[in-house]
């Protein structure tokens, strides 16, 4: 067992953790931020993806310790109040989910890009987006909802 701080969606936190936790177990089951879906279990599918001092990582990879004395933020911390964070109301206006498993993971992955580039090109959210598998549509809505909240309609 070790004990972590960490900051959590803005919050500064102190739990203790078993050292083989991984972070998805940590947010989901004893955080109860059920957000962060896990799909495949191993780094590929992107539905668990959360942000690890800004840049996307996938939680189900990371132990919980690694998160100690840094930042995450998930798909809880990204509102604004009652106020949706402008990914959030572009998925919603553009149909960018369906089934909402790895809808998060899109997220927050596409907040990572923005931040990094405001306005990116469609070939670069493309690109950008690869990581981040969705079972259920054919990704244009995905594309054009985070192009809309770029301002790049």
């Amino acid at each position: 067992m070790r004990t972590i701080k960490l900051t959590l969606n803005g919050t500064p936190i102190g739990r203790e953790v078993e050292d083989s936790r991984l972070l998805i177990e940590f947010l989901r089951e004893d955080l109860k931020l059920t957000g962060t879906k896990e799909s495949c279990g191993v780094g590929v599918c992107g539905a668990c993806t959360v942000l690890l001092d800004g840049k996307p990582i996938s939680s189900c990879l990371a132990l919980a310790v690694h998160a100690d004395g840094r930042a995450v933020t998930t798909i809880e911390g990204i509102a604004e109040g009652d106020r949706l964070h402008p990914l959030q109301e572009a998925f919603l206006a553009h149909g960018g989910f369906q089934c909402g498993i790895c809808t998060p993971g899109q997220i927050l992955a596409a907040k990572a890009l923005l931040d990094a580039n405001a306005h990116p090109t469609r070939a670069e959210i493309q690109h950008w987006m690869m990581g981040n598998l969705c079972r259920c549509t054919g990704y244009y809505k995905i594309i054009e909802s985070i192009a809309a909240a770029a301002g790049a309609e």
